[in-house]
């Protein structure tokens, strides 16, 4: 992980005004920033805006205030320095492995040949190998979600956003996908930015975790993760990566416990 800052959001603000509704207030004053090759989740209650805060990120929607920085320069609409995997696949159902990876290079104008090569390199990376010319109805979920990294990975994005990526996945197939995706991050080392309901997913995938808290989600703290890597699933089972997944679920579970008391 370098010291480069490769992302950096100042002060965003979100509020959604809705006609014949009161307004809602998503996100209030969200100052971060991470690393370049540097692993960050986002964590906290439903309704926190965590989702709202990476589509920002993203350049899908406007903040009401604030800015996004990558490397430096501002940014409002998306663009290829930023890639985004959301929760459900959303693979071209029609196309093949090789064809939906290669999708957003041959949509930018490269040569099939030198398309198709660049996924190939992603195709192996995610682990797909074998299965280049399978359709989506083919694959399992847990691939077709490796289908989609590596389609993002192979645009060469600086930053890549993960939108509860695992969420429709079985606990098993979660907990396996988990370690690909480390797998996939160790090799291309990008700056990836992980929002995820799951405290456990946060701390074993992460060099940090940020706590959002209850709407409007503000910082509510933020948790460096020291864990050594590599890490494997027997480190959910150490005294250290307990105390954490407790210390963040506390900070959690006193938002929702004072959002009922308000509501």
């Amino acid at each position: 992980m370098s010291d480069a800052i490769r992302l950096k959001v100042e002060k965003i603000d979100k509020v959604f005004k809705r006609r014949d509704k009161p307004s809602v207030e998503a996100l209030r004053s969200i100052d971060m920033s991470v690393a370049e090759g540097e692993f960050v989740s986002i964590v906290g209650a439903s309704g926190s805006g965590k989702s709202t805060l990476l589509r920002i990120i993203d350049g899908l929607i406007a903040p009401s205030g604030g800015r996004v920085l990558v490397d430096g320069r501002a940014v409002d609409k998306p663009g290829p320095d930023r890639a985004m995997v959301f929760q459900q696949d959303s693979l071209l159902p029609w196309k093949t492995v090789v064809d939906n990876v290669a999708y957003g290079l041959t949509l930018a104008g490269t040569r099939r040949a030198d398309a198709e090569r660049t996924a190939q390199r992603f195709i192996d990376i995610a682990g797909l190998q074998g299965f280049e010319h399978h359709y989506p109805h083919q694959l399992s979920g847990g691939m077709r979600q490796r289908v989609n990294v590596a389609r993002a990975l192979a645009v060469n994005p600086k930053i890549l956003l993960l939108d509860e990526p695992f969420a429709a996945l079985d606990a098993q197939t979660r907990e396996i996908m988990q370690t690909e995706l480390l797998s996939i991050w160790q090799e291309t080392r990008k700056t990836v930015l992980l929002i995820t309901h799951q405290i456990d997913e946060a701390v074993f995938l992460s060099d940090r975790v940020i706590v959002f808290s209850a709407r409007p989600g503000t910082i509510r703290e933020e948790i460096p993760v020291t864990l050594p890597r590599p890490r494997t699933l027997e480190l959910k089972r150490s005294p250290a990566f307990v105390e954490l997944v407790d210390h963040i679920w506390k900070l959690i579970e006193a938002e929702v416990r004072a959002g009922i008391k308000q509501s």
